[in-house]
């Protein structure tokens, strides 16, 4: 990551994956940890590995005109809108996607939110890459592109210094809901996954595991797996975890 700010010392994260678990409350349980962390009864920064039924997510500066059905449509489909305090426009959560929610304190960590995101769109580029799928960067909009068309997002939001929410990678899933939209209010723009570049299918499991490795590095932590049960025994949010 050549020129890119990085963390100046090695400290210890956590990393937690959730599986298939609904936006709801996924997004309750960061909003628990962000006032756990700035307290600091979450002593450690943590990372949320998540896959999501399908959702569409409105940031701070999403105009609902960018979503093209109307709500029957996606009431139909049981498809959720959800309006959240993350940066960025509209987009869309399914199966088959890699999303990942850090918990990070910021000035501990040393990174300016540019920088912090950088490091997310780095995170993504050296998946991709692990996949044999060539993706970079474009000036249109933050995120991960294969040429023309968009490969992961980012979207994040800052309370008092500790960052959520986070970034979304396309793996292998449903691309069509994309096209009831302009994806992060980008219009002529489409969606691809790394299945669809490579002609073949991706292994989330494989893909979860380099995303740890590359967490390691680009985070310069120690990263110390925590299992969903004990997440959800120590966080209010977690009960009743569907």
């Amino acid at each position: 990551m050549s020129g890119n700010p990085r963390p100046a010392r090695t400290r210890t994260a956590a990393f937690c994956d959730l599986g298939l678990t609904t936006y709801a409350y996924v997004h309750e349980l960061q909003l628990d940890l962000v006032s756990r962390r700035r307290r600091n009864t979450l002593a450690r920064d943590l990372f949320l590995c998540v896959e999501h039924p399908p959702v569409f997510t409105l940031g701070r500066g999403a105009n609902r005109a960018h979503v093209g059905v109307s709500e029957m449509f996606l009431r139909e489909r049981g498809i959720d809108v959800v309006a959240i305090e993350r940066g960025g426009e509209v987009t869309y959560h399914g199966p088959g996607q890699l999303v990942l929610y850090p918990i990070v304190d910021l000035r501990l960590c040393r990174l300016s939110v540019s920088a912090y995101i950088r490091i997310l769109e780095e995170l993504m580029l050296r998946l991709a890459g692990d996949s044999g799928v060539a993706a970079n960067r474009d000036s249109r909009n933050h995120g991960v592109w294969v040429g023309d068309t968009k490969l992961g997002s980012v979207g994040v939001a800052v309370r008092h210094g500790i960052a959520f929410h986070g970034m979304a990678l396309n793996v292998d899933l449903d691309l069509e809901p994309f096209t009831w939209i302009n994806p992060c209010g980008l219009t002529g723009i489409s969606m691809t996954s790394l299945a669809r570049e490579r002609g073949s299918g991706c292994s989330m499991d494989l893909l979860k595991v380099r995303l740890q490795r590359h967490l390691t590095d680009l985070f310069a932590v120690d990263l110390h797996p925590v299992h969903r049960s004990r997440l959800e025994a120590e966080c209010p949010a977690g009960h009743g975890l569907p």
